[in-house]
C-alpha cells in the first residue's frame, strides 16, 4: 500500500479511473438509446424513459449503504466482486425485461451494483491520501473518468448503427469484466488492519454516529446532493432536449462529448491548482460562478423561448466548467475528517447526496418538455442553496479554529 505523501503512480489513478468509469459507461452508452427502447417494451412517454437514466442513480445511492460498511468488515477488493457479481445479474434483468417496470428494476439492481465501484474507488483513494493531495488525486482521477461520458454516446450509437440496444449491454460487461480482471490482478487490499470492524448489526449505526459527528461531512455531503441533482436534471433531460427540442439527433453525442470535455478540463486543472489555492478556495469560487452562470441565462431568456443552440451549449460549457471545481473537492472536504470509517463514511456520503438528487432531478426534469429555462432554474436554485451550506460550513470552521 502507498504511503499518503508518496507521488500516486499512474496506473493506480488509471485504475480508479477505470473503476469509476463503469458507472459512466453503463449510463451514458444508453442515452442514445432510449427511443430504441421505449419501443422495444412499449413505453413513448420521453418524460418516463428519463426514468431509464435516473432511477441507476437509486441503487447507486441505496447500494452503498450495504456494501460501505461489508467493505470496512471484509476489505475493498471482496466488496468489489461482490458488487460485479450483481451488476451482471442486473445487466441480464434489463435484458429480459418486457416493460418499463421491470426495466427500471434492472437499472436499479444496475446501480446497486455499480455502486461498489464508485463508493470503494473513493475509500481506496482516501486509504491512500488525505488533505489537498487526496484532492488532486480525486481531480486526476475524475478527468480521466470524464474521459467515457466523452465518447459513451457515440459508442451507443455506433452499436445501435451495426447492431441493437441490447448489444449495449453486453458490451457493458465484457468492460466491467475487463476492469475486474485488471483489478483483481494489481490493486493490493488498502484496509489497514487497524481499521477493520468486527461485523455486526450495529455496524451501520455506529458508522452513522461517528459521520454525523463532523459537521464539514455533513455539510459538504448535502452541498454535492444539490449539485448533482442539478446535474442530473441536464444527463436525464440532454437526449430530449437535443433531438427533440432542437431536433440534432445526429449530432447528440458530439454534442454531449463536447460539453463533457468542458468538465474534463476543469477537473484536470483542479488537480494542478488545488495544491496552491487549495480545495476549499477553489470549490467555492466555482459554486459562485456556477450560481451567476444559471442567473444570467434565466435573465436573458425569460419568457424569451429556447435560445439558438449555440447561446444554449456556451451556457452549459461554462455550467460544466465551473463543475469540475467542485465534484472532486466537495467529495475531498466531506471525506477528509473520516478516513478511519471510509467506506462507511463514502457509503453515507454517497447514499445521502443521491437521496438528495434523485427527487431534485425528477421534479425538475418533469418541467423540461418544451423549454430549457427550468433547467436552468434548478441549477440556480441548487447553486444557491449550496452556496448557504458552504457558508455556513466555513462559518463553522473559522469559529472552531478560533476556540
Amino acid at each position: 500500500m502507498q504511503k499518503e505523501n508518496q507521488k500516486p503512480s499512474f496506473e493506480f489513478m488509471a485504475l480508479m479511473a477505470a473503476l469509476m468509469s463503469i458507472v459512466a459507461l453503463s449510463i451514458d452508452t444508453l442515452l442514445p438509446a432510449i427511443p430504441n427502447i421505449g419501443e422495444t417494451i412499449n413505453s413513448f412517454d420521453p418524460t418516463e424513459n428519463q426514468k431509464l437514466i435516473t432511477m441507476i442513480f437509486l441503487g447507486l445511492g441505496v447500494g452503498q449503504l450495504f456494501f460501505g460498511p461489508l467493505s470496512d468488515c471484509y476489505g475493498r477488493k471482496p466488496v468489489v466482486y461482490m458488487g460485479m457479481l450483481v451488476f451482471a445479474i442486473a445487466s441480464f434483468i434489463c435484458l429480459w425485461a418486457p416493460n418499463l417496470e421491470w426495466m427500471i428494476v434492472g437499472r436499479i439492481l444496475q446501480g446497486i451494483g455499480l455502486s461498489v465501484a464508485r463508493s470503494i474507488a473513493i475509500s481506496i483513494i482516501r486509504d491512500t491520501y488525505s488533505g489537498d493531495l487526496m484532492a488532486r488525486v480525486m481531480s486526476f482521477v475524475t478527468a480521466f473518468f470524464i474521459l467515457v461520458p466523452v465518447i459513451a454516446p457515440s459508442i451507443g450509437k455506433i452499436i445501435l448503427d451495426v447492431s441493437n440496444w441490447q448489444a449495449i449491454f453486453y458490451v457493458q460487461l465484457v468492460c466491467t469484466l475487463m476492469v475486474g480482471l485488471w483489478f483483481w490482478k494489481r490493486q493490493p487490499e488498502t484496509l489497514r488492519p487497524e481499521y477493520k470492524i468486527p461485523f455486526s448489526r450495529h455496524v451501520f449505526i455506529d458508522g452513522l454516529k461517528e459521520f454525523m459527528r463532523y459537521k464539514e461531512t455533513v455539510a459538504f455531503t448535502m452541498a454535492s446532493g444539490f449539485i448533482t441533482g442539478s446535474f442530473l436534471v441536464y444527463l436525464s433531460a440532454s437526449q430530449h432536449i437535443f433531438e427533440d427540442l432542437y431536433g440534432l439527433k445526429d449530432s447528440f453525442p458530439y454534442i454531449f462529448a463536447g460539453l463533457s470535455i468542458s468538465i474534463g478540463v476543469s477537473t484536470f486543472s483542479n488537480g494542478t491548482l488545488v495544491l496552491r489555492y487549495g480545495m476549499w478556495k477553489l470549490s467555492y469560487m466555482a459554486l459562485l460562478a456556477f450560481c451567476g452562470v444559471a442567473i444570467l441565462f434565466v435573465v436573458l431568456f425569460w419568457q424569451t423561448g429556447n435560445p439558438s443552440v449555440i447561446a444554449l451549449i456556451i451556457f452549459l460549457s461554462l455550467q460544466f466548467f465551473c463543475l469540475g471545481f467542485m465534484w472532486g473537492n466537495f467529495r475531498s472536504i466531506a471525506m477528509q475528517p473520516i478516513g478511519h470509517i471510509a467506506g462507511i463514511g463514502a457509503a453515507i456520503n454517497g447514499f445521502v447526496s443521491t437521496v438528495i438528487s434523485i427527487p431534485i432531478a425528477t421534479f425538475i426534469g418533469s418541467y423540461v418538455e418544451d423549454e430549457v429555462l427550468p433547467l436552468f432554474m434548478g441549477l440556480a436554485i441548487c447553486g444557491l442553496i449550496s452556496v448557504v451550506i458552504f457558508w455556513m460550513a466555513k462559518r463553522s470552521r473559522r469559529l472552531a479554529t478560533a476556540k
